[in-house]
């Protein structure tokens, strides 16, 4: 009788559960249009709200992706017309009033082929799940399907989804799909068309790899590579936590980088990235984007998941986020053979020669750095070199400096990788969320086993210039300050349709003292004409204290500006081993195992 009295109890509710199904159409390529369906069921709220998100997880700017609907249209079971109202930049409201069943219909217009954002042409799709997929306001966390019907000719469909099981009525090309929530699906990029698939496995994870647009690429090689590569950054963890991963990567003619997500990355380099010269380039953005599926994905700040979708979601830790995964994308090159030591060490000495010497890194921290992403990072202009750092950049160069205070204070039993397997464990594994600010910095005192604050305060909210000396001695790298006063006009110009225009200026310079703004163009100094090549030439044949007369001409007017050479000192550091190197300089270097 229990028995009977419960399954009596459930069954009405069973049969009201709400689902969510969406169908994907793109019948006339050419116009650039995914068509787009959502049916809704047994929804029991007369009005219900749908959303598509201002951004795309992993690309910090507020994108606006709403701007590409044209219309939203609803119906019900009897294919009555629905009332729709958009509300908001990014939400429609739906009077639904008893229906069971509602269908929603829009139209996304598709050409912008970044990372980011979707496309569709004749010659392929690709879908960021973000800019295409409506979600219902507070039902973001329900399970459904995506039935995906390919353009006539498009005869491949490659995306980390799972592959349903069920048959979809109609036409054989559609393939069904299933997501256990909307996070999941918008995580999920999709490439439809006839792009080139091959398969390898490393890690015990099976990894495919969809390969859109003619490139110079060795298929047979790059199997070999990316093998490697996703082999070393498993290592550093001792576990992957993907069965399967998908790399999509679009070859074009002007690559923009990479975006990860829980299951896939999707590339864009240019076509022809696969020569000699350019290779370890294109494998250390394979790198990268894989150790994000880790570090982002999984290690992750609380604020990055689960996501707000309508707008900025504020962290101060991207140079965790990214300054870490950028410093493991070259030190896995390293680990994985295509870096000798000696490369590796030219590139740390470039991106900490870059990270200081930039005016910049005085005035902006990398904890503020990563929390103006939102309106910084994605919006440079003429001031930004005088304001800003990046905070790939100098997060990376914090991340060898842990590294290296790592394996001093344990006499090169434990490194950063530790560091990082410590952070996947204690929040990811148990803990099954994300970290504070705060809770970052209280363990890595735990893991360190001392007080860090000092560390945090002079290099994270502060600007302070690290003693590299002191912490790479310890590890037998030996760092030579090479900064020294010289004489500097602060300007930098180049050729435009013949005119000699001045692109930056730096902060405190002799040239912002003269007056000259970015865009002005430059006539003459000191009486003489001037090109770009004879303005070079000209100031560093000059001394500090000397005087120079410009001619400049702004909006069409000619301005007489003066002003004296004066002195900087930008600093700049030379990284030498030292003879013989010890245990923990290979220590550092080495593979984990």
């Amino acid at each position: 009788m229990k028995l009977l009295f419960i399954l009596a109890f459930c069954l009405p509710t069973l049969s009201f559960a709400q689902s969510i199904k969406y169908a994907l159409k793109m019948p006339k390529p050419q116009n650039h249009y995914f068509e787009v369906e959502m049916e809704l069921r047994d929804f029991k709220a007369s009005e219900l709200t749908v959303k598509m998100p201002v951004w795309a997880p992993g690309s910090y700017l507020v994108r606006e992706f709403s701007r590409h609907v044209n219309y939203v249209k609803a119906v019900d079971e009897n294919n009555k017309e629905l009332k729709v109202t958009k509300t908001a930049k990014n939400e429609w409201k739906i009077a639904k009033g008893k229906s069971k069943k509602v269908k929603v219909n829009y139209d996304v217009y598709a050409f912008e082929l970044s990372v980011r954002t979707s496309f569709l042409d004749l010659s392929h799709g690709f879908v960021s799940g973000s800019s295409v997929f409506f979600y219902v306001d507070g039902f973001k966390q329900l399970s459904g399907t995506l039935d995906v019907h390919p353009y006539s000719s498009f005869k491949t469909i490659t995306t980390p989804l799972t592959k349903s099981a069920e048959s979809v009525q109609g036409d054989g090309a559609v393939e069904r799909f299933t997501f256990t929530n909307y996070d999941e699906l918008v995580d999920s990029p999709i490439e439809i068309g006839n792009h080139e698939l091959f398969y390898f496995q490393s890690g015990g994870t099976h990894h495919q790899v969809a390969l859109y647009g003619l490139a110079n690429y060795d298929m047979e090689q790059l199997k070999v590579d990316m093998e490697k590569i996703t082999a070393a950054a498993t290592d550093v963890f001792g576990q992957n936590p993907c069965k399967e991963y998908t790399f999509i990567i679009h070859n074009v003619i002007n690559g923009q980088g990479g975006l990860e997500h829980a299951n896939a990355c999707v590339l864009s380099v240019n076509r022809w990235t696969y020569s000699p010269a350019e290779y370890n380039g294109f494998l250390s953005l394979v790198a990268h984007e894989y150790f994000h599926l880790w570090n982002v994905k999984r290690i992750r700040p609380i604020e990055l998941g689960p996501f707000n979708y309508d707008e900025e979601n504020y962290t101060t830790l991207l140079w965790v986020m990214e300054g870490f995964t950028s410093y493991y994308d070259e030190l896995l090159m390293v680990r994985a053979g295509y870096y000798s030591k000696e490369d590796y060490l030219r590139k740390l000495q470039g991106t900490i020669n870059y990270v200081e010497g930039s005016t910049g890194a005085r005035v902006q921290s990398v904890a503020h750095a990563s929390f103006d992403a939102w309106i910084k990072a994605y919006r440079p202009n003429e001031n930004s070199g005088n304001t800003t750092m990046t905070y790939y950049s100098r997060g990376a160069m914090l991340a060898s400096l842990l590294d290296a205070m790592i394996i001093d204070k344990f006499d090169a039993q434990k490194c950063l990788d530790h560091f990082m397997r410590y952070l996947y464990d204690e929040f990811y594994v148990k803990k099954k969320r994300g970290f504070t600010e705060l809770e970052f910095q209280e363990a890595l005192e735990t893991f360190m086993g001392q007080d860090m604050d000092q560390f945090f305060n002079d290099h994270v909210y502060g600007t302070k210039i690290p003693d590299f000396k002191s912490v790479f001695s310890k590890v037998a790298v030996n760092v030579v300050y090479t900064g020294k006063p010289a004489a500097s006009f602060g300007a930098s110009v180049a050729q435009e349709g013949g005119k000699t225009i001045v692109k930056s200026i730096r902060s405190g310079s002799a040239a912002e003292e003269a007056g000259i703004s970015v865009g002005d163009e430059l006539i003459a100094c000191n009486g003489i004409r001037v090109d770009q090549n004879t303005f070079d030439n000209f100031i560093s044949s000059l001394v500090a204290g000397e005087y120079i007369e410009l001619i400049v001409a702004r909006e069409e007017i000619v301005l007489n500006l003066q002003t004296k050479m004066t002195t900087y000192e930008r600093p700049g550091f030379r990284f030498e081993t030292m003879t013989p190197s010890n245990e923990k300089f290979y220590y550092w270097l080495r593979s984990l195992h």
